[in-house]
């Protein structure tokens, strides 16, 4: 990959399955169990200067919306943020960031210097063409969620959101990401009904077809903070793995789960296989990745289908 210099300037998973969910609820199901470890409350480090270094960033990545950032922060870095968002910077400086779907088209990298200093440096965030399919139908109407279904789905829900927040010691977000599993991609990230005018969730993860029974791999080395072997109502049997500096994959509908939590994977581990459980129209892998809160297109992580 190209890096990129820019000069300093003065004073700087609701999981989707393969096809839209239906409004209705489905009907109660069992409560589920799963594996989940709760993360610990962040120490406060005292700010320590990152080594020498460059005198301005320096990064490269997928820079457009649903992609990645991944650079080094310039030397005597005490503390750094992409806009609102502060930076993990490991001993060397480096750092891990990303876009949302639906990102801004300018951002802006910051640095505060041991000496006092900031360096901003600018990033162009590309736009996208998103699949948007319009509907000239009014959405069908929901009853809204049973208070039944919500004692079911509030504690799935909690745990989905405690395991991809959890901060472990991995650098599987330096790596370059590897395919889980090749077959027919079924569901392509951020793809959109509109009703209306009314827009519907857009398909947050990649869905890829491979048959049942296929297993899957672990893209990027990581630890596993949820496994759902009695499957969520939706999810299904779901992974979740923490890749470091905020970035983590969530894999659902699985038929089976061959990891606990706690379980360190490197790239390439099976993990499971494919299946249908939960809320799925077939047997299919649903991957997708979250970096903080943004939501992100698993196929800017990757190289040509082997």
């Amino acid at each position: 990959m190209r890096r990129i210099a820019i000069a300093a300037l003065p004073v700087l998973a609701a999981a989707c399955t393969a096809i839209p969910a239906p409004d209705a609820p489905p009907a109660p199901v069992a409560t589920t169990r799963a594996e989940v470890v709760q993360p610990l409350p962040a120490p406060t480090p005292t700010p320590r200067a990152t080594p020498n270094g460059p005198s301005t960033f320096l990064f490269d990545g997928q820079l457009t919306q649903g992609g990645w950032i991944r650079g080094t922060a310039p030397g005597g870095t005490v503390s750094a943020r992409l806009g609102d968002a502060p930076l993990e910077l490991d001993p060397q400086g480096r750092f891990f960031a990303a876009f949302d779907r639906d990102a801004e088209p300018s951002a802006e990298l910051i640095a505060t210097l041991a000496d006092g200093r900031t360096i901003r440096s600018p990033v162009a965030v590309s736009p996208r063409a998103w699949n948007i399919e319009h509907i000239n139908v009014a959405r069908t109407p929901g009853g809204g969620m049973t208070d039944a279904f919500w004692r079911i789905r509030e504690p799935e829900l909690n745990a989905i959101e405690a395991a991809r927040q959890a901060n472990s010691d991995t650098d599987g977000w330096t790596q370059d990401f590897a395919w889980p599993v090749t077959g027919r991609i079924s569901g392509r990230f951020g793809s959109q009904r509109v009703y209306r005018g009314e827009p519907a969730s857009y398909h947050s993860g990649l869905d890829i077809a491979p048959g049942a029974g296929t297993p899957f791999v672990a893209p990027a080395d990581g630890v596993v903070t949820l496994a759902a072997h009695d499957p969520f109502s939706l999810e299904g049997k779901l992974i979740v793995i923490d890749h470091g500096a905020g970035l983590n994959s969530a894999f659902l509908h699985a038929s089976q789960i061959f990891v606990n939590v706690g379980d360190r994977v490197s790239q390439g581990d099976r993990i499971g296989l494919v299946g249908a459980t939960g809320r799925a129209t077939g047997p299919h892998l649903h991957w997708s990745l979250k970096w903080r809160e943004a939501r992100l297109d698993p196929l800017l992580f990757l190289g040509p289908m082997p």
